[in-house]
């Protein structure tokens, strides 16, 4: 590859995109709505909710210096992640906290890029971060979950048209965003239930002596606020997208 090939590739993948067409957000995010609300969508879609939960796990694993064993990504959409070091204290405790707020952390990042026009830039890292994701997946449900995933994203950032890429990307953070906020009612609905004896919120009040459904108002508290403000982040580019439509 010539040094003009990687200066054209750099300026692309660093560069604004134009601005999103009026209506895009708008209807990116009614379609992001239904397949959070309609259960057989949800039922697949959730995959990329769950290897967001996972990764947050594992990368907070990481950085609090906890030593990372695995993760399994399970057909029904449930995970699993492995890290070894104290069962208590903070590592443990910020540990088990990073789950159910990662994929809506992950959206809201990805709602920053979006307000930049970096659309391109959030593919590509979007592609990064599933890729170190699979060096660590240890089941082959998991392995197949990361790269197709992997693959769609990578297609459509290299062959997708600008129009595409936008819509995709505009999808795929009001998921995230939006998906964040089920999982905690699934979660507290089978702890009131007896079927999640061993819940992320219940590990945390074993770890810090209060209770599990603290630790739900929590993950809630965190992925609405996340919602909120993506949602501002990315109204701000339909508002102007809509006043200049002729």
């Amino acid at each position: 590859m010539s040094i003009d090939s990687v200066s054209d590739l750099w300026d692309t993948l660093l560069g604004a995109q134009p601005d999103p067409p009026g209506l895009l957000v708008l209807v990116t995010a009614v379609i992001a709505l239904a397949v959070v609300a309609f259960r057989p969508l949800w039922r697949i879609a959730r995959n990329a909710v769950t290897i967001a939960h996972e990764g947050g796990h594992a990368l907070v694993a990481l950085l609090t210096g906890r030593k990372l064993r695995g993760i399994r990504l399970e057909f029904d959409t449930s995970g699993l992640t492995l890290s070894a070091g104290r069962p208590t204290g903070p590592g443990m405790m910020f540990t088990l906290l990073a789950g159910y707020i990662a994929p809506s952390l992950v959206g809201l990042g990805g709602a920053w890029l979006l307000g930049g026009n970096r659309i391109t830039l959030l593919l590509w890292v979007a592609v990064v971060l599933l890729l170190l994701m699979l060096i660590n997946i240890r089941n082959v449900f998991g392995a197949v979950s990361v790269l197709v995933t992997g693959a769609i994203v990578f297609g459509v950032s290299w062959y997708a048209t600008p129009q595409v890429q936008a819509a995709f990307a505009y999808v795929g953070v009001w998921f995230l965003l939006i998906g964040g906020v089920r999982p905690v009612f699934e979660l507290q609905k089978l702890r009131s239930r007896g079927r999640m004896p061993e819940s992320d919120a219940d590990q945390l009040a074993g770890v810090t002596h209060v209770p599990a459904l603290f630790w739900v108002g929590v993950f809630l508290a965190v992925d609405v606020a996340a919602l909120v403000v993506g949602s501002f982040m990315l109204a701000g580019q339909w508002l102007p997208a809509v006043s200049n439509t002729p």
